[in-house]
């Protein structure tokens, strides 16, 4: 069992006045000294309009991915699932329709077993983020019963790089569109591999680019000359979070590099799963 506390949080997660993010910064924003900071008070300065921009720019495929992850991970009504740079609680609140689904399969349309509360964890370093997650599992029923999703998961505070979980303590850990936001992806994926039970799995969800060239240049048109106008304004965002994006995504590692992050991590079975013409991937590995 985890924290799950409410009260206000630390000062450097607050969002501050101004840009986050200029030109220069964006040549390599990885390579920015302090890019944790300037990365926490992005998403805490786009939190409230989050959602609506994810599904918009991304066509709903977005939720697609993540059930297309969980699936992928093969969840069983055992498992013990952390959803790391959980945000909204996106892939958590799929991970817990996952392990409600496989706790309840045969049993017909109705659920009869709802799994326990510290079955699926939520986990974000933007504190501004876990109130909206939270409101969202509690708004979403479990069919069949008196109980929303809301009883069935946690969502806390946290750095993906010191997890305030015990070793060997998680069968699942996922990450959406957040391992290139970690100031060090492989102290990371170290902590994930630390987390996880013998024979569990990691599963991590990212943008990439499109191999084929053509595609790509299209591709690449759309982020980063039509998303970051519209995402902005919708969101009236004055963080620089949309030009943040498409430059965090073309200055990121590519998918052989993060392959063998991975195994370098320790992880086996390590695999790719392209989807959308390339556009997003979901790497699964096993400790």
């Amino acid at each position: 069992m985890i924290s799950t506390d409410t009260s206000t949080p630390p000062r450097n997660s607050l969002p501050e006045t101004g840009p986050q993010w200029n030109d220069g910064l964006l040549q390599n924003p990885h390579a920015v000294a302090d890019k944790r900071g300037r990365v926490q008070r992005m998403f805490a300065a786009i939190a409230p309009s989050y959602d609506l921009n994810n599904r918009l720019h991304s066509l709903w495929m977005d939720q697609h991915w993540r059930r297309k992850t969980v699936k992928l991970a093969a969840v069983t009504s055992a498992d013990a699932v952390v959803d790391v740079a959980c945000g909204t609680g996106d892939l958590t609140l799929k991970f817990a329709q996952g392990v409600c689904d496989a706790a309840n399969r045969g049993q017909g349309t109705e659920y009869r077993v709802v799994p326990p509360r510290d079955r699926v964890i939520g986990i974000d370093f933007t504190y501004e983020m876990l109130p909206l997650a939270r409101a969202k599992a509690a708004s979403r029923p479990v069919k069949g019963t008196a109980n929303t999703f809301g009883d069935i998961t946690q969502f806390c505070c946290g750095d993906a790089t010191a997890l305030p979980l015990a070793d060997a303590s998680a069968d699942v850990v996922s990450i959406a569109f957040g391992i290139r936001n970690v100031a060090d992806p492989a102290a990371a994926i170290h902590e994930f591999y630390r987390i996880l039970r013998p024979g569990g799995r990691l599963m991590i969800l990212e943008f990439s680019l499109p191999t084929n060239a053509i595609l790509r240049a299209f591709y690449n048109f759309y982020f980063r000359k039509i998303l970051p106008r519209t995402a902005t304004f919708i969101s009236g965002d004055k963080s620089g979070a949309y030009k943040y994006l498409p430059e965090s995504v073309n200055t990121f590692i590519g998918r052989e590099q993060m392959m063998q992050m991975m195994k370098d991590g320790g992880f086996t079975e390590v695999q790719q799963h392209p989807m959308t013409f390339g556009v997003c991937v979901c790497y699964r590995g096993v400790r």
